[in-house]
């Protein structure tokens, strides 16, 4: 999936972005206060952002 879509879909569902590290930027959903880390790639693992929408408390993203 692409880096542009995850993003999109947990920002519909209010997370917002907190900081960046070197490679990694981290975002938090205020209404349960939970927080993850997203790679900085132009693609990621369908499996890394199934874990990311679980780790933020949002719906699972749909895949193609």
């Amino acid at each position: 999936m692409r880096l542009v879509d995850l993003v999109k879909h947990i920002r519909k569902y209010g997370c917002v972005f907190v900081r960046e590290g070197s490679s990694h930027t981290v975002w938090i959903n205020s209404a349960n206060n939970r927080t993850s880390t997203i790679p900085r790639h132009n693609e990621i693992n369908t499996y890394t952002g199934k874990k990311i929408c679980k780790d933020l408390g949002v719906p699972i993203i749909k895949t193609r």
